[in-house]
This record gives structure tokens, sequence and C-alpha cells, in this order.
């Protein structure tokens, strides 16, 4: 019996040190502050925006770098994701609405799906950059969809928006954009 007793005793303490260098090493501080917000908030506004080149639906190339001097609007987004197909028809209106000094750049992270069917039915015009390899996904540190970054004309990023967005919402922070 008395054997049992100090099994179990020794069972809880090992256990209990167990659970306690645990929670150590997950409240252990980052190196640095800006390593803690983008590991935890994705890029930070204010940094320059990593330049990327994919293709298009279309077989297009675009690049990043090759769109300076103009504002853009960089979407990540999926098929399969409900708050991404809501905002979808007001991403369209406002590309119609958009001056030539704004473009819109819908990056899809989940291509080996039927990402054609649903430009097609959702009649969407702007275009649709296929990021099959994930590396333009992780270079943005995109953690939920959609995620929307504003990035000015100079190629910093200026703001972010996580969620499903409206035309207001839109129009508003690319107004602010320059």
């Amino acid at each position: 019996m008395i054997k049992k007793i100090i099994a179990a005793v020794v069972l809880v303490s090992l256990l209990t040190v167990a659970i306690v260098q645990a929670m150590d090493k997950k409240t252990e501080a980052p190196e640095t502050t800006s390593q803690a917000s983008a590991n935890n908030e994705g890029l930070s506004i204010g940094a320059k925006a990593p330049d990327f080149e994919l293709k298009t639906l279309t077989g297009e190339t675009v690049k990043l770098s090759d769109l300076k001097g103009k504002k853009v609007m960089l979407n990540f987004w999926a098929t399969w994701c409900p708050p991404c197909k809501a905002e979808m028809p007001e991403m369209e209106q406002f590309s119609k609405q958009a001056g030539d000094d704004v473009v819109i750049l819908a990056v899809n992270i989940d291509p080996q799906l039927d990402v054609q069917g649903f430009v097609n039915e959702n009649k969407i015009t702007f275009p649709v950059l296929l990021d099959a390899e994930d590396k333009v996904n992780e270079a943005y540190q995109v953690l939920s969809i959609p995620t929307t970054y504003f990035i000015n004309s100079k190629g910093v990023i200026k703001n972010k928006f996580t969620g499903s967005m409206t035309l207001d919402v839109m129009k508003d922070f690319t107004e602010k954009l320059k």
C-alpha cells in the first residue's frame, strides 16, 4: 500500500514539473518586440511589402514590385472560406469604381480547388493570383483569411484588415494610401 502511495506521489510530482516547464516555455519573451508582433499579427504596418511573383488564372505573371507607383489592395482568400465568398461581390464592385492608380490582387491559397469555376460563377474581373507553393502566404504571415494588406505607391504596408470587408472599408483604406 505504501509503495502505491509513493508511486502516486512521484507520478504527480513528475506531472507537475512537466506542466510547469511547458508553461515556462510558452511564456518566454521573444527576442524582440517586432518579432512578437510579426509572429502574432503578421507583417506590421510600416514594413516594406515583400516582393513576389505569381501567375494569374490566365497564365500571366504579376510581380508586386512592377506595381510601384500604384496603390495595391492585396487580398488573401480561399474558395472554401465563407467570409471570403461574402466579400468578393463588393471587391468586384470596388474594382470597377477604383481609379487607374489602384490595383486589386486576390491571392488564392487553395489553387488545387476549382478557382476558375469560382471566378466564373462570381464574375470576378480583377486579377486572381495562384499561390501554389504557399510562399506568398508565408511571406505575408497570413494567420486567417480573408486578410487584406493595403500597400502604398512606394511599396509600404499602410494598413491591414482581417475578416470580410465591405465596399466602404475598401474605399476608406485605399483613400488613405499615398
